[in-house]
């Protein structure tokens, strides 16, 4: 089964350039999305022998998600256990062995103003998980705003007060695989140097500045076969990534 993830920054503006043949190309079981920014009604976003769920924020233009998927889900979860829907940063499918979840992670923005509600979701998210995998399988994908180690991106030294990069985002992340879950690819290929994004300024993404804050997360107990990271991939400042399961692990 092939799990493709990607924050588009904005899905309208990413179709015009390529998503629909890149979507076409992947042939994903699911495909899940950050950072929509639009309504429903904003866009059409039927897919051939797809789905779709979506999660709008209130504010117009503004986060999102939306999974796309092959496979009718048993149940299909908005938010956690109620919270953050207003700006639509989290989507759960279940299905008989395991749960699917997408989530774009509030930023922390500049200065760290947003760090107080970033801690609050942060804690919330991973009570809201830890109950999900006390059940099932779980595999939480998406933008997750975080590099996690020095690895994770071109200057840790400069960036350790910056949002995605402070202390305390990065211990968040620790709490959460201290709790039973795997980031699937630093797992894989713990000295490899790969990133998911890269700022639209000064040509950091020509120069190689670049961070890894897209995720697929698994809990410890569920077998995968690969996690990729299309660097290669454009259309959005960030690239997919990629969860490649046997069918018959799950």
């Amino acid at each position: 089964m092939k799990f493709v993830s990607w924050n588009v920054n904005g899905i309208r503006a990413c179709k015009n350039k390529g998503f629909d043949d890149f979507f076409k190309s992947m042939d994903a079981d699911f495909f899940c999305i950050q950072e929509t920014k639009c309504q429903e009604n904003q866009v059409d976003l039927n897919m051939d022998g797809y789905k779709y769920y979506m999660n709008s924020a209130e504010k117009k233009g503004y986060s999102g998600t939306l999974i796309y998927t092959k496979h009718e889900p048993l149940n299909v979860i908005y938010g956690v256990n109620g919270k953050y829907n207003d700006e639509g940063r989290v989507i759960t499918l279940e299905y008989d062995k395991f749960y699917l979840v997408t989530a774009y992670v509030p930023n922390s923005q500049e200065e760290l103003k947003r760090l107080d509600y970033r801690m609050k979701f942060e804690d919330d998210f991973r009570i809201y998980l830890k109950d999900l995998a006390s059940k099932k399988h779980v595999i939480l994908c998406g933008d997750l705003n975080v590099a996690h180690e020095r690895i994770d991106l071109k200057n840790p030294d400069s960036n350790t007060k910056n949002p995605g990069f402070s202390i305390e985002e990065r211990t968040k992340f620790t709490e959460l695989l201290n709790e039973g879950f795997i980031d699937t690819f630093r797992n894989l290929y713990p000295d490899t140097v790969k990133y998911s994004w890269w700022s639209y300024r000064f040509f950091a993404r020509e120069k190689g500045i670049g961070w890894r804050i897209d995720y697929f997360v698994v809990d410890k107990d569920l077998k995968y076969k690969d996690s990729e990271i299309l660097n290669e991939i454009f259309g959005s400042d960030h690239c997919p990534v990629v969860l490649t399961i046997d069918e018959n692990e799950l």
